[in-house]
């Protein structure tokens, strides 16, 4: 029986949003006798305020690159090891109840999404807006399909298919990091990518 992710993604962020966190991404890998269900976590809204306000206050309790101003707070998922263990503890209760993962053993991991986030939503682009990111297209833009730079600007593009709504996207200054041989032969200082066209996108971190 095929696990269902949108389903254990909803009852993640059920959970999730009882301890005060977000669930940032949901992965379920491994073979019939090793599967591995990852759950990535960062505090919610709220929690993250609190966050800034310590940097903002000089806090020594978070990472020496975040006083230094070398990391943005944005970067900071804010989890802790109590965090993982209670989201675990009360989600592996749920899952177990509503039979989410069905087919035998599993592990359940809960994590933070690393400095090296994915992002997935719109949200996320304009969130870590000013940020380095690297992307990858499913289809070539200028015959390439993998760009990084920094991320500028969240915005929309008209279709190419044709008149209707603009697409959102995001608009990527390749200046800003050291390019491959494909992307220095496009001969352009920006790229602008249609969310609907970006396969895989991620942070780069800046420490």
């Amino acid at each position: 029986m095929a696990v269902r992710l949108d389903e254990i993604r909803n009852a993640a962020q059920r959970v999730a949003a009882s301890h005060g966190l977000d669930v940032v991404d949901v992965e379920f890998a491994g073979s019939a006798k090793e599967r591995t269900l990852r759950v990535y976590l960062e505090k919610n809204a709220e929690g993250r305020e609190r966050l800034k306000a310590a940097l903002a206050a000089g806090g020594d309790e978070l990472p020496g690159a975040s006083r230094e101003g070398t990391l943005s707070p944005e970067q900071l998922s804010g989890i802790t090891h109590e965090d993982c263990a209670e989201f675990s503890r009360d989600f592996g209760v749920l899952l177990d109840v509503e039979d989410l993962v069905p087919g035998g053993e599993y592990t359940l991991e809960a994590s933070s999404p690393g400095l090296d986030r994915k992002l997935t939503r719109r949200e996320d682009f304009k969130r870590f807006t000013g940020s380095l990111v690297k992307v990858q297209t499913f289809e070539p833009i200028r015959n390439n399909r993998h760009w990084q730079g920094r991320l500028i600007g969240v915005g929309s593009q008209v279709s190419e298919a044709g008149p209707g709504a603009p697409e959102p996207s995001i608009t990527v200054d390749l200046g800003a990091t050291k390019q491959n041989s494909k992307s220095r032969k496009t001969g352009v200082s920006t790229v602008e990518i249609a969310l609907s066209n970006i396969e895989k996108a991620q942070l780069i971190p800046e420490i």
